[in-house]
């Protein structure tokens, strides 16, 4: 599956869109790693606990799109873009969404 933020995939032709594809994921830290995270908050630095749960999410969210265009008989997805969101204290959502399209090289 090729992937772009751009509106288009350059060096290719979209011949077939199929539509708006998207996936997402809700996550949050244990107790234990949230208890870290808020100690390190008062010192200041990187909160890598909170990286890493987001990286791990935008994967989750990324995998679950391509699935479904891949469903639909794309091999592409253009204009991707990403949305977060606080669910609940502790809990955010990661939105990841684009257009499936069927691209050929020119």
């Amino acid at each position: 599956m090729q992937l772009s933020n751009l509106e288009s995939m350059p060096g290719h032709r979209i011949i077939q869109q199929f539509g708006l594809v998207s996936g997402n994921t809700v996550q949050s830290k244990d107790f234990i790693q949230d208890a870290f995270a808020g100690l390190k908050n008062i010192i200041g630095g990187e909160l890598t606990e909170y990286t890493e749960l987001l990286e791990e999410a935008r994967n989750e969210a990324m995998q679950r799109m391509i699935k479904k265009a891949a469903e639909l008989g794309a091999n592409a997805i253009v204009g991707i873009r990403f949305s977060t969101a606080n669910i609940v204290a502790q809990a955010s959502e990661i939105l990841v969404y684009g257009t499936a399209v069927k691209v050929e090289e020119i």
